[in-house]
């Protein structure tokens, strides 16, 4: 089973949907479901993915560890992905990052 159907039985998928749609929706991204996890890309590469969690939805930024984190809601460490965990959609906030995102990949 790919993770996109286990997404869509978690009972946090009506925030997943939200979420795609929201990042499907005039950003000119593209979605893949892979096997672990659902993907968004452009034309210059890879900007996040997607995935249910146990407290709600995370969305990993591919090169967050380039952002700006004003509103202080990434976490991890590592080299180049930073994860935004959310239990309800907040549109101000995702599109703040997700501009960043977009932008670090031009």
């Amino acid at each position: 089973m790919k993770q996109f159907d286990k997404d869509l039985s978690s009972p946090y998928r009506a925030l997943f949907l939200t979420i795609r749609e929201h990042l499907l929706s005039g950003m000119n991204l593209q979605e893949t479901q892979k096997p672990r996890i659902t993907t968004f890309s452009n034309a210059d590469g890879g900007i996040c993915h997607l995935r249910t969690m146990p407290h709600g939805v995370d969305i990993g930024f591919l090169k967050g560890a380039k952002m700006a984190d004003a509103p202080d809601q990434l976490s991890g460490n590592g080299k180049a992905m930073r994860v935004l965990s959310i239990s309800s959609f907040d549109e101000t906030v995702l599109d703040y990052y997700l501009s960043q995102a977009i932008k670090l990949n031009r």
